[in-house]
C-alpha cells in the first residue's frame, strides 16, 4: 500500500520579499531564518496566506490563496488569462520594476556562475512596444479543454470541450481556451477565432492529444513589421475536402494574407520541420525590413520574436564588434543568417553557421535578395563544423565571432576549437545569461569582458537577452 503523503501547511500573513528565477516571487520560511520558498504570481511587498505545494531541504513551493495586503507595486494584469496561462508570469508588475529584475537577473548570473573579472552591467535597453509586440504565436487546438477552478466549482455542464490556445503547464493533454492575447496584434485573436467557429460550424474534429487523432491539431500566425501575414495551418488527418473547405474559408474571410500555408502532420509529435508545407495561397514567406534589407521568413524560419526589439539588439551586436569593413566575420548559430547579413556591408567576409538545413537555404536567399555577395553559410551541427581545418580553409584566423547559441549555451568542442582560432573580438548574444556566465567562465582563459548589454525581448515575462563583448588579452593572439 503506497504511503499517504503529509499534508503540506497553510501559512499565513506571509510577506513576499524578492523575485526569483522563473518569473516566481520569493520568500523565507519561518520569520525569514528559513529556506527560500518559491511564490507564482506574487509581488514583493505582498502580504498572503500561502499553501506550501512541496517541501524539500533546501527551498519549498507554495501558492496564493489569499492576498490578504497587495502589494504598492502591483498592476492590474490586462489579461483575462492571467495565473492560469502561465505564459506572462509578469503582467501585475509594472515594466520598469520588470527591468529592474532583469538587469539583476543578468548582473546575478554573471557575477555568481561567471565569476570573472567583469565591467559594470549597462542598463538595460527596454522594448519599446509591452503589448502586441509578438510576430509569431502558435496555437494547440485540442478537443480537452482546460476548466478552471471557478468553471468547475461554478456547477455548470460543459457540454463543449474544443479549445484553441496554449497548453497548461504540466498537463501536456489540456489546452486553455484562449479568448484575447495582447502578446500580438488584434489580427491574431481574429484569426484563431474564427478558425475555431469555422471548424464548429463544419463539425470538424480537435486533436486528441491522447488518442493522438483529430482534424484540427495547430495553428501558427506570422505578422511582419512589414505588414505581411502568414498563417500555417495543421491538420492531423489528411482529409483534402476537409482541408479545402477550411482553406477556402479562411483564405474568403481574411484577404490580408499575404503567405496562407498547411501541413498535414499525422505524427506523434507537433514539429513541421520534417514535413511538408503546402501553400494554398499567396507566398511561401512573409518579409521583415531591416536598414533597408529584406528577410525572408518562411513557415519554419526562425525569427527573433519582438521584430522592432530585435533591430535594437542587432545594433547593440555590430556595434560590439567593431566592424572597420576589411574583417572576416564568423556568425555561429546564424539561423536565417539575419546577423551576418545585417553586419556584411561593413565586413570583408562573413560566415554562417547554423544547425538546421532549412535556415541556411533561407540565410541563402536573404542574401541574394538584398544583393550581398561577401556571404557563405554552411549546416551541421556546430562542434562537427567548426574544426580546426574548417577554419584553416575558410581564410584563417577570425577577426570577430558573433555568437548567438540556443539556451543551453556552447558545447565544450565549440569553446575549445574558439580559444585555439583565437578571433580579435568576440560577442557572446544570448537568451539565457546562466549559460552565457558559464562560457564567459571558460573563454575567460584567453579574453576579458569589455561590455555588457541587456536588451529586453519579452515583456511581462522573466526572459532576458544579453550581449557581452569579449576581447582576446595582450599577448594571446600570437
Amino acid at each position: 500500500m503506497a504511503r499517504k503523503r503529509k499534508e503540506l501547511p497553510e501559512l499565513k500573513d506571509i510577506e513576499i520579499t524578492g523575485v526569483a528565477a522563473e518569473g516566481n516571487a520569493l520568500t523565507r520560511l519561518d520569520g525569514g531564518n528559513g529556506i527560500v520558498c518559491f511564490i507564482p504570481f506574487g509581488a514583493p511587498g505582498d502580504i498572503a496566506d500561502i499553501k506550501l505545494t512541496r517541501k524539500k531541504s533546501s527551498f519549498a513551493e507554495a501558492r496564493i490563496t489569499r492576498l490578504v495586503k497587495p502589494s504598492e507595486i502591483r498592476v492590474e494584469p490586462r489579461c483575462e488569462h492571467f495565473t492560469v496561462c502561465g505564459g506572462c508570469r509578469w503582467q501585475h508588475l509594472p515594466y520598469d520594476f520588470q527591468l529592474q529584475c532583469k538587469q539583476q537577473q543578468v548582473t546575478d548570473a554573471l557575477e555568481r556562475i561567471a565569476k570573472i573579472d567583469l565591467p559594470p552591467v549597462s542598463p538595460i535597453l527596454g522594448s519599446g512596444s509591452i503589448w502586441a509586440y509578438r510576430n509569431k504565436m502558435e496555437y494547440t487546438m485540442s478537443n480537452k479543454v482546460w476548466l478552471t477552478f471557478e468553471q468547475l466549482e461554478s456547477g455548470e455542464e460543459f457540454t463543449d470541450r474544443n479549445a484553441v490556445g496554449f497548453h497548461i503547464p504540466g498537463a501536456f493533454d489540456k489546452v486553455l481556451d484562449i479568448n484575447c492575447c495582447h502578446l500580438q496584434e488584434d489580427f491574431g485573436n481574429r484569426l484563431r477565432l474564427f478558425v475555431k467557429a469555422a471548424a464548429k460550424e463544419r463539425g470538424f474534429s480537435f486533436f486528441d492529444l491522447r488518442e493522438q487523432k483529430g482534424l484540427m491539431r495547430t495553428l501558427m500566425i506570422r505578422t511582419a513589421s512589414t505588414g505581411q501575414k502568414m498563417a500555417v495551418v495543421v491538420f492531423g488527418e489528411d482529409n483534402p475536402e476537409a482541408i479545402e473547405a477550411m482553406m477556402s474559408a479562411i483564405k474568403a474571410e481574411f484577404p490580408e494574407l499575404t503567405s496562407l500555408l498547411y501541413v498535414v502532420n499525422t505524427k506523434a509529435n507537433d514539429t513541421i520541420g520534417d514535413l511538408d508545407v503546402i501553400t494554398y495561397a499567396g507566398m511561401p514567406y512573409i518579409e521583415e525590413e531591416m536598414e533597408g534589407l529584406r528577410f525572408r521568413i518562411g513557415p519554419k524560419s526562425f525569427y527573433q520574436t519582438n521584430s522592432l526589439q530585435a533591430y535594437e539588439l542587432y545594433k547593440v551586436a555590430r556595434s560590439f564588434a567593431d566592424l572597420k569593413g576589411d574583417e572576416l566575420v564568423y556568425d555561429l548559430y546564424t539561423g536565417t543568417g539575419t546577423i551576418a547579413n545585417f553586419v556584411a556591408r561593413q565586413a570583408r567576409h562573413v560566415v554562417g553557421i547554423e544547425y538546421v538545413p532549412e535556415a541556411i537555404a533561407d540565410a541563402k536567399i536573404n542574401s541574394e535578395v538584398n544583393g550581398i555577395t561577401n556571404t557563405e553559410f554552411y549546416a551541421g551541427d556546430m562542434k562537427d563544423v567548426l574544426t580546426d581545418g574548417f577554419i584553416a580553409e575558410h581564410g584563417g584566423r577570425p577577426d570577430v565571432m558573433i555568437i548567438d547559441p540556443p539556451r543551453a549555451g556552447m558545447h565544450q568542442d565549440v569553446v575549445d576549437v574558439i580559444l585555439r582560432a583565437r578571433p580579435g573580438r568576440i560577442v557572446y548574444v544570448s537568451c539565457n545569461p546562466a549559460t552565457q556566465a558559464r562560457d564567459l567562465a571558460l573563454l575567460d582563459a584567453a579574453y576579458r569582458v569589455e561590455a555588457i548589454q541587456p536588451v529586453d525581448m519579452f515583456p511581462h515575462t522573466a526572459h532576458v537577452e544579453n550581449v557581452v563583448r569579449l576581447t582576446l588579452r595582450d599577448g594571446e593572439g600570437d
